[in-house]
């Protein structure tokens, strides 16, 4: 009898591989309100890179990336046209070459794209028909309504991923709360009960190509082709 191997198990969400959900408790989004808002805590969340502002606004309170420079007790300005650093605003309403960060994929939504530490985008133009060019940091350019709102600025936490772990303890660690699989072994030294490609015996190669209708367990390596050979 064999069992159930790792991608199987993490799949069935058994108590040693499921989402460690108390790190999630703190939602980003955008506020309702309109105006003036306070910074009233910077606060550090398990599930996010980057350091997060507690925020009210009116009778709202809600949570965002801290920005560069971010302090207790600073004002920030919500849904105006108001430029200036940690401010949310519409993209329409933003000048060209300006860096933001949780941009709204679609209006309303909260913001969805560019929330690690150190990342921003550069909006680079402003089209017709209500649509904004941005410039991602992978280079790429996408476009998104212009009644999408983001916030100014480049988020903090910059240089993150500089500093060594030194330990394999604190890497464990960061993992844990992160809820990733660490360490990570390669399935080819792994025993042939814990994966399709384990034991390295005999010289009858397995195929790394998974049948187009394989199981969870089954189905790893390559995606099985359409079809193999030449063209004719």
């Amino acid at each position: 009898m064999g069992k159930r191997i790792i991608s199987q198990a993490r799949g069935h969400g058994s108590l040693t591989y499921q989402a460690r959900k108390r790190a999630f408790i703190y939602k980003i989004k955008y506020p309702t309100h309109v105006g003036e808002a306070e910074i009233i805590n910077i606060i550090h969340s398990a599930a996010h890179s980057a350091p997060l502002l507690k925020v009210k606004a009116g009778s709202e309170i809600f949570y965002n990336p801290a920005f560069n420079g971010a302090e207790v007790g600073q004002k920030i300005i919500v849904s105006t046209d108001t430029i200036a650093v940690g401010n949310i605003v519409m993209l329409k309403k933003i000048p060209e070459g300006t860096e933001i960060y949780n941009i709204e994929n679609n209006p309303g939504d909260g913001g969805k794209m560019i929330r690690s530490a150190g990342s921003r985008a550069i909006l680079t133009k402003q089209l017709e028909h209500n649509k904004v060019l941005i410039l991602m940091p992978n280079k790429k350019e996408i476009s998104v309504s212009g009644d999408c709102r983001a916030s100014l600025g480049v988020i903090a936490g910059d240089g993150r991923i500089l500093k060594p772990f030194i330990k394999a303890g604190k890497k464990w660690f960061k993992m844990k709360a992160r809820n990733k699989l660490w360490p990570r072994t390669s399935a080819i030294k792994m025993n042939a009960i814990d994966h399709p490609f384990g034991s390295g015996r005999g010289k009858r190669i397995k195929s790394k190509i998974a049948k187009r209708n394989a199981p969870p367990g089954a189905r790893v390596g390559h995606i099985r082709p359409r079809r193999t050979g030449w063209v004719r």
